[in-house]
């Protein structure tokens, strides 16, 4: 899997390692939403992206994933500003950033299903025919699917409904189907939120798993402990700007920001940007 992947890559960035925000501005019906914010996830680590609710996190996922196209400043792979590339070069790298949402949002259909879904639509169409001869030939095994449920501890769940599951199950097989079509970075919007301790622990797991395959991860979270239990790396956004970001033992222990020492400690709640002030998808956030 580690091969395809980095042979893939190749192909489609060359030697990129990293996925970059570069002095990035954003907002929705002419309210800024972040301002000025750069930063990398780099293949092989868990960036954590902490900050009050409604500061702009799930925003910057969603830039990070090229769902939104940035008002100024430059996504980029390798250097390149991915948004001055052809749109089918941009649907290459799309297809290697795997996003789980808040919400769990599967189909009414198996678990296998559901976690194969996302390998069919991100295959180019070169893939998906030698996919489709595979399986009239009887090759198609699913180790995919198959090994990305046994990461999420699921792996006997294939046959179950989707509507059988519970909310953490639901949240563990939609970390699987992004795991599954073998991404190079993962993007988490709070993907342990209400969920019991065991759960919890699952999807911590699993991303130390994907981690240690090489793909860079990026996790929005309200959870303080949680950032310092998976991250190499953390964030942290205020009102829209990137106030502080550096190894995780450094920010939370030592932060150059003092804004940042009073949000960690629990002094420093919310910022001053309200609730209209957000991107609409950020809502749950």
């Amino acid at each position: 899997m580690m091969r395809q992947r980095q042979q893939r890559q190749e192909r489609a960035w060359g030697s990129s390692e990293g996925l970059a925000l570069r002095n990035i501005s954003h907002g929705f019906d002419g309210t800024d939403v972040l301002d000025d914010v750069s930063l990398a996830v780099e293949q092989g680590e868990t960036v954590a992206i902490i900050g009050p609710s409604g500061t702009g996190k799930t925003t910057l996922l969603r830039v990070l994933a090229l769902f939104h196209r940035p008002d100024g400043g430059t996504v980029e792979v390798e250097g390149t500003d991915v948004w001055t590339r052809s749109e089918r070069e941009r649907l290459e790298v799309r297809r290697r950033i795997g996003m789980v949402f808040q919400e769990a949002n599967l189909f009414d259909a198996t678990v296998r299903r559901n976690v194969s879904y996302g390998r069919h639509i991100r295959r180019g169409w070169r893939d998906r025919l030698t996919h489709w001869l595979s399986r009239i030939g009887g090759e198609d095994t699913g180790e995919g699917v198959a090994e990305a449920l046994d990461v999420v501890g699921l792996a006997e769940a294939e046959t179950r409904s989707a509507t059988s599951l519970s909310g953490g199950e639901a949240k563990r097989v939609a970390f699987a189907r992004a795991l599954a079509y073998d991404p190079d970075f993962l993007l988490l919007d709070e993907p342990t939120s209400d969920l019991d301790p065991r759960n919890t622990a699952v999807i911590e797991d699993a991303i130390e798993t994907a981690r240690a395959r090489g793909l860079g991860v990026a996790i929005a979270t309200h959870d303080m402990h949680q950032a310092e239990r998976v991250a190499d790396r953390v964030a942290v956004v205020l009102e829209g700007r990137l106030i502080e970001f550096g190894p995780a033992e450094r920010v939370f222990t030592n932060p150059d920001d003092p804004r940042a020492r009073k949000f960690i400690d629990g002094e420093l709640v919310y910022g001053t940007r309200t609730g209209d002030r957000r991107d609409p998808s950020d809502l749950q956030e």
